[in-house]
């Protein structure tokens, strides 16, 4: 599907930050696995394998279904109400976290049994 048949989505919408904004404004448990990025609003949160699931609960409570990696060199959009990958244009930059933040990340609140909480 184009990009442009794809609505929902603002490519000119910038990332609200480098990490999960609730898991660094201390809603849950802090770190998380991979990243997410609204393509609607720019809204960063965390991937559902992290315990809080944020990037598609963002998704869900604002009506933004269409979610994008915020992970380096990951190129691709998902959409929650359909379970479908899409091909879409380039977004505002940053297109992912600094390469130097670990994954998972941020790496001082991430735990030592930290696959074993994964979903």
């Amino acid at each position: 599907m184009a990009h442009q048949q794809i609505p929902g989505l603002d490519p000119t919408a910038t990332p609200s930050g480098t990490g999960c904004v609730e898991c660094m404004a201390g809603d849950g448990p802090g770190w998380w696995f991979h990243l997410r990025r609204c393509a609607a609003c720019g809204h960063i949160g965390c991937c559902d394998s992290s315990p809080a699931q944020h990037g598609t609960k963002h998704a869900r409570e604002a009506g933004h279904p269409l979610l994008t990696s915020f992970e380096p060199d990951e190129d691709w959009f998902w959409n929650i109400e359909t379970d479908q990958y899409y091909e879409g244009p380039e977004l505002a930059p940053p297109t992912a976290h600094p390469a130097s933040k670990s994954t998972p990340g941020p790496w001082d609140k991430v735990p030592g049994d930290w696959e074993r909480q994964l979903h």
